[in-house]
């Protein structure tokens, strides 16, 4: 398929056109993003250059990080002839410091397991009693509780 084209296309030639799955196209179509006419003799939907354009566009938007509602509100912006690079501006930098808040969050966990890869490579196994299921994430969560509670002296 030419990278342009003026003939309409059906939902599996668009997604083999970007790579993509059917299902990713039929998404983005149910939730507004692609508008497909309806051919009025099978009733399939069609999509045009700008439906690639879109979906293109959309693609591109995920992997930098915007959310479907970020997209949404992007070519909402931008079918109103107005420029959407405000609002593209504005949204990275909440997404980014999103990310940053999970990389944190990611990076501590990842602490908490080398520590507990670390000490139960020490300690025995140990059958469930009434009181403990298994003991090694018991103990490990009972020393983390202790070690952020402040010192009551």
């Amino acid at each position: 398929m030419s990278e342009k084209w003026e003939k309409v296309v059906k939902v599996i030639e668009l997604a083999r056109y970007l790579q993509i799955t059917a299902d990713t196209v039929r998404f983005y179509t149910r939730i507004g993003i692609l508008k497909p006419l309806r051919n009025r003799s099978n009733g399939y939907r069609e999509y045009n250059q700008s439906d690639i354009a879109r979906m293109r566009f959309a693609l591109n938007a995920r992997q930098l990080g915007f959310s479907v509602d970020d997209i949404q509100q992007l070519l909402t912006t931008a079918d109103k002839k107005a420029s959407p690079c405000p609002v593209a501006r504005r949204l990275i930098v909440q997404r980014l410091e999103e990310t940053e808040q999970r990389f944190s969050e990611m990076s501590q966990l990842r602490q908490r397991m080398k520590q507990a890869v670390e000490q139960w490579q020490q300690k025995p196994d140990k059958a469930p009693t009434g009181s403990t299921i298994c003991h090694l994430i018991e103990d490990f969560s009972r020393q983390l509780n202790q070690q952020s509670m402040p010192n009551q002296e």
